[in-house]
């Protein structure tokens, strides 16, 4: 099946490669790469939530004025 998308190629070690086949599994993905993609986008909106958190959270560190 050919692609346009950009591919690069990911090493992990045993135990995170058989999390993510978990995951594949227990989501129903087809394919691994499918699995992957989710993950990665699933923990960068995590981290833009929690950027956004610090974000409007006022720094208790600046004086009051």
């Amino acid at each position: 099946m050919a692609t346009d998308r950009p591919r690069y190629t990911v090493s992990v070690d045993n135990d995170l490669f058989q999390q993510i086949e978990d995951f594949r599994f227990e989501r129903r993905f087809q394919t691994r790469s499918e699995a992957t993609v989710e993950l990665i986008r699933m923990g960068l909106e995590s981290l833009k939530k929690e950027q956004e958190a610090r974000e409007s959270t006022p720094d208790d560190s600046s004086p009051d004025s």
